[in-house]
């Protein structure tokens, strides 16, 4: 069965029309062995007759209206409708590396495709770039509108780096938000937590703790992200949490035995959907899954549809070297499941009004 607040959409088949009692049913034609000739003569009489009724009759039939059909297309849709967040290494993201128009339209083309990103490594200290970024975006194709949410700069020398969430402001809102206090500077870079509402009953919130961690302190970071989940779930009351990034959680940095011992591995409730083996990695040199997505939560985790790596360089048909000039890393994405009440935040306001109309003109 599934969740609750899902629904189901029943098809309706109406019966046909009964056919007109002309005497020419099965059940009222004469005999053939009793017939004689003005009965003959007489039905076909009848036979014309009743064919210029029928052709005089057929342009008053009214036709009938595509609404409910369209309306019963787009309830499908919006049972298998998805919402897809991702985190997305863009190394080194400036307003100088904006400007060169290959790279924009690929981060552009990467950002379009989901509903909530996190971006890591943008270093940009004008604060120019993501307005330059969310511009573009905006005006790529007509899945936006687009807003973003800007942590500080953050780190612990003259190099900082920001958390950029953009997302799609007419599926999604900010509920809250705040950098974890690291009191012990655990973090070089502390996770600025967010919380996010859906389009759903079945999951109508869902908190969001990306990190990027450094590759000398990968073991620590990682078992002090088990307490800022802590930290997020208890201050707004949410087990559904997904915790998600440049976690350099491979290869030298993070040992197989070390993976294994993870706090996040061995306590209860977590769910690693980006599979070990994953590569996340652009070089064709190189074959590791530094960059995860980990799923807490019963509803959460019931939700996901799929989880990976977006190989954009395959997909945009790009060179290693030209792929590179945008990110050593692939972006990794989580689709979580829809249900039929995400479909009012899917359909544009002026294609309901749409048919609202062509439903009342046929009835006019």
């Amino acid at each position: 069965m599934p969740p609750s607040g899902w629904g189901l959409v029943e098809a309706r088949f109406l019966p046909l029309p009964a056919q007109p009692a002309d005497g020419w049913g099965t059940g009222g034609r004469p005999s053939p062995e009793r017939e004689t000739e003005p009965d003959r003569v007489g039905r076909g009489a009848r036979s014309s007759a009743v064919g210029q009724t029928r052709l005089a009759a057929a342009p008053q039939a009214a036709m009938p209206s595509p609404v409910p059909m369209l309306l019963f297309i787009l309830l499908l849709a919006g049972m298998t409708s998805a919402f897809r967040i991702c985190a997305f290494n863009a190394q080194r993201l400036t307003v100088a590396k904006l400007a060169k128009i290959h790279i924009m339209e690929t981060i552009v083309k990467i950002l379009a495709r989901c509903d909530i990103m996190v971006l890591q490594e943008v270093v940009d200290t004008s604060g120019d770039a993501i307005p330059l970024l969310l511009r573009d975006l905006n005006r790529f194709d007509d899945s936006g509108p687009y807003s973003s949410l800007s942590s500080p700069l953050l780190g612990r020398s003259t190099y900082m780096e920001k958390y950029v969430y953009v997302y799609r402001s007419h599926k999604t809102q900010v509920l809250n938000a705040y950098v974890y206090d690291d009191k012990m500077d655990v973090f070089a870079r502390e996770p600025f937590v967010a919380q996010f509402s859906l389009p759903s009953k079945v999951l109508p919130k869902l908190a969001l703790v990306p990190l990027h961690t450094t590759p000398k302190d990968v073991t620590t970071e990682l078992d002090a992200l088990y307490l800022v989940f802590l930290n997020v779930s208890q201050h707004w009351q949410n087990e559904n949490v997904i915790l998600l990034g440049d976690f350099n959680a491979d290869c030298s940095s993070l040992s197989k035995k070390r993976q294994g011992e993870l706090m996040l591995r061995t306590k209860p409730g977590f769910h690693w959907v980006i599979p070990d083996g994953e590569d996340t990695t652009v070089r064709e040199s190189t074959h590791c899954t530094y960059d995860r997505i980990v799923v807490h939560g019963e509803v959460c985790q019931g939700l996901v549809k799929m989880a990976a790596a977006f190989k954009f360089p395959q997909n945009f048909q790009l060179t290693e070297a030209k792929a590179l000039n945008i990110s050593d890393h692939y972006p990794v994405e989580v689709e979580l499941n829809g249900s039929p009440d995400w479909l009012l935040a899917y359909i544009p306001v002026n294609l309901a009004m749409l048919l609202l109309l062509t439903g009342l003109n046929s009835t006019l």
